[in-house]
């Protein structure tokens, strides 16, 4: 039995939660085995998690490597691979987070971009176009943009880019496109070398640079914001907000938790978070949150105008090439244009 939110997500936890509430009354000759399956374990009752009501409690976790690596070999079984032409371990690096519903879903995609090409064997550059449509989004090739709506978005993605390249534990560029996808005018796709488990300070602050490297660079070279910054204010602005309240990474609040959540959604309670501290502190969190996002501007604004040269050589090949790998970037780095045929 799952449980889980969706439709009708009230129902089937209650359903559940009755069921295993009222499991009394085995002997030990009965020979049961119950088992019982939640994604949102923290709206079950409480007498269910006592000691003693259940032998095994299971945590199925987001694979690693390895087993995105074990998965994609068992979903790669009944497709025609191009021998020597995927390696699947590189495709395992290149996915971190995501389950095996999602690997399932890239080696069918992969798998109809083949068949739609006509191709008998599914090959590496099949399997990289269907990570980016999963990993970016689709592309959305009826959109029409205006040259002026190119270059802003050539050189918003750049900023991304270039504030990415020289910040300190970034996660590497892998690549960079201003072909729409998805809500998106443009993309920048990063992916880390290795599994991370946990976050430095350093980390987080570079990466709440690189979001802000966007909106940045359409202020240094254009002179202007536009909207096309907002989810990246957006996730910054959490991000912060957790330093702070959370992750005690503010210097001036200190190692604290400031509010209390209450995620039990199980009878219909929304999720909510309950404040426990003063409106004085509140508006000291304020204060740090929006000191943490102008810090990250600044420093992303100092990286572009350090690289300028390599912020306007970026954006000119976005505009020409309107995609560029981590291949490309190396050149770019060495002052060279891309040659691609």
């Amino acid at each position: 039995m799952e449980a889980g939110l969706g439709g009708g997500h009230d129902e089937r936890e209650q359903t559940l939660n009755q069921l295993l509430v009222e499991l009394d009354g085995f002997d030990n000759s009965s020979s049961v085995i119950v088992m019982g399956a939640t994604n949102r374990p923290d709206v079950l009752d409480s007498a269910l998690l006592r000691p003693g009501r259940f032998d095994r409690q299971v945590v199925v976790d987001v694979p690693d490597l390895n087993g995105r690596h074990d998965i994609l070999k068992i979903h790669t079984k009944k497709i025609k691979i191009k021998p020597k032409s995927v390696n699947l371990l590189d495709i395992a690096k290149g996915t971190p987070g995501m389950v095996g519903a999602d690997l399932a879903n890239l080696v069918n995609e992969a798998a109809l971009l083949a068949s739609r090409k006509r191709k008998a064997t599914v090959d590496n550059s099949d399997f990289q176009e269907a990570q980016d449509k999963v990993l970016m989004g689709v592309q959305i090739k009826s959109m029409v943009l205006s040259d002026h709506e190119k270059k802003v978005t050539a050189y918003h993605e750049a900023g991304h880019a270039v504030v990415a390249l020289f910040s300190p534990e970034a996660d590497p560029v892998h690549k960079v496109t201003i072909i729409p996808r998805g809500r998106a005018l443009g993309v920048t796709m990063q992916l880390p070398i290795d599994e991370k488990h946990g976050y430095s300070k350093t980390y987080i602050l570079s990466r709440l640079a690189v979001m802000m490297g966007g909106r940045a660079a359409e202020d240094l070279i254009l002179n202007e914001i536009t909207t096309g910054a907002s989810n990246d204010i957006e996730r910054a602005t959490s991000i912060a907000r957790r330093m702070v309240c959370e992750w005690g990474m503010s210097d001036k609040m200190g190692p604290m938790a400031f509010g209390k959540k209450n995620e039990e959604i199980f009878l219909g309670r929304e999720i909510q978070s309950h404040r426990d501290y003063s409106e004085e502190t509140a508006q000291m969190i304020d204060h740090e949150v929006v000191s943490i996002i102008k810090n990250a501007q600044d420093t992303a604004r100092k990286i572009l105008e350090e690289k300028i040269d390599l912020l306007h050589l970026m954006a000119e090949e976005l505009l020409e090439h309107e995609t560029i790998d981590e291949s490309d970037i190396k050149v770019m780095l060495s002052g060279k244009k891309i040659s691609k045929k």
